[in-house]
């Protein structure tokens, strides 16, 4: 593994080459000045795997030189590291996150070994997942954008997919339910995520229809699901926009009839990305849905406008907390405080808990403790298409026992 210290303090930057040495990873290139380090991450035919950066830096800070990273296209791992308080070491992770930086931890100076070795152990499951992945250092691709003509002709052809990503316990791995997240099957594009065209639908008029697509889609899929025996219940998501019809609870109702599903079969989540049009309304929606004994669910709780207000307000059956919040919790202070918060309250007012963005074991350890209930995320599976998920649930059996066993040697330590 080939590394990259920034610190513009020799005698620090000369300690952390020397923490790693005593680990066993002696290619490590110095530098002192983030400038000079862009210099080299550019110049690297084979990039560099992992890059240490100090935040507090004259010239061009850590917060900069995170921002250059991103204008290089860098996929590999980053490790912001400081002598400032943990709030800011924890701020500038979440702005690197945000930035889609692949950021394995934060590190208070003066570094101790143990936290430097836990952090080489996410290094190294990193760059495991890039082997099939190409060089690390790459010109970011330009992302297509997409009219309201392109869309509609979309919607019109069939080109939406549905892709599902398992929702397991947190207790035993028992497999639970679906997400459905819909994709968009570009004839030239490919695989378009739905951050890309979402937004188009909603300003449009067009999320209405979309989501009726993607509902019955979901809702096909849960019903062949079930003939074969897997009883699941599928979530899908809807949009501000999509309650303010007051007939969308009979809408859903009937297409339940139709496809022979019980209403338990269906989770609605709920995500406030848009302020309320017709607050009243979507309430009056809202509850007929909870009365046919359709599930709602808070997405995204602690982001956005979801809030207590909404918690108050809506009869919801499941309280999402936020994959912010969930990725690294384990050794995040801050983050840990938010998530056993939410579990707290959430478990008060007899919600159900789901934890999305669960990629590592350590965070799947801490979730389980703290009496989460549900888990979704990376370390259980991507999305996928339909046809995938039997296969998905033969490999899990393995995985599952192991992240039980994992589990349980936490709890008795």
């Amino acid at each position: 593994m080939r590394m990259l210290v920034v610190d513009d303090e020799p005698f620090m930057c000369h300690l952390l080459v020397k923490q790693l040495a005593k680990l066993g990873y002696d290619d490590v290139l110095a530098q002192h000045s983030a400038k000079d380090a862009l210099q080299v991450l550019s110049k690297q035919l084979h990039g560099i795997d992992l890059v240490f950066c100090d935040l507090q830096m004259p010239g061009m800070d850590g917060i900069e030189f995170v921002r250059q990273l991103v204008h290089l296209g860098y996929r590999g791992g980053l490790v912001l590291v400081s002598g400032e308080d943990w709030r800011i070491i924890a701020t500038a992770e979440n702005l690197a996150l945000h930035h889609r930086l692949k950021v394995l931890g934060g590190m208070q100076k003066p570094v101790s070994q143990a936290a430097l070795k836990a952090i080489m152990v996410r290094a190294l499951a990193h760059q495991s997942a890039l082997q099939q992945s190409g060089p690390l250092l790459s010109a970011s691709p330009r992302r297509p954008s997409y009219d309201v003509a392109a869309l509609r002709q979309a919607l019109d052809s069939g080109e939406l997919v549905n892709y599902y990503q398992p929702k397991v316990s947190l207790r035993d791995g028992q497999l639970l339910g679906v997400e459905t997240l819909v994709r968009w099957q570009h004839p030239d594009d490919g695989l378009v995520l739905p951050d890309q065209f979402i937004q188009v639908a909603e300003e449009a008029g067009l999320i209405d229809q979309l989501t009726q697509q993607v509902l019955r889609a979901a809702l096909q899929q849960v019903r062949s699901w079930n003939d074969e025996g897997m009883a699941l219940q599928v979530a899908v998501n809807i949009s501000m926009d999509n309650l303010a019809s007051l007939d969308f609870p009979d809408r859903i109702e009937s297409l339940l009839h139709e496809l022979g599903v019980p209403a338990s079969a269906l989770m609605l989540e709920v995500t406030e990305s848009r302020v309320m049009s017709d607050p009243l309304a979507s309430l009056d929606i809202l509850t007929r849905l909870r009365i046919k004994k359709i599930s709602l669910s808070i997405d995204d709780f602690g982001t956005g406008h979801s809030s207590l207000r909404q918690l108050h307000d809506i009869p919801f059956n499941e309280l999402k907390i936020d994959g912010s919040f969930v990725r690294g919790v384990s050794h995040d202070s801050y983050a840990r405080t938010i998530v056993e918060a939410s579990l707290n309250l959430a478990q008060q007012l007899g919600l159900k808990t789901v934890a999305e963005g669960v990629e590592q074991p350590e965070d799947w350890c801490f979730l389980r403790e703290a009496g989460c209930d549900v888990a979704q995320g990376w370390l259980i599976a991507r999305a996928m298409p339909a046809e995938h998920l039997s296969g998905w649930v033969e490999t899990w059996q393995g995985r599952r026992a192991e992240l039980n066993a994992i589990g349980q040697q936490s709890e008795e330590g």
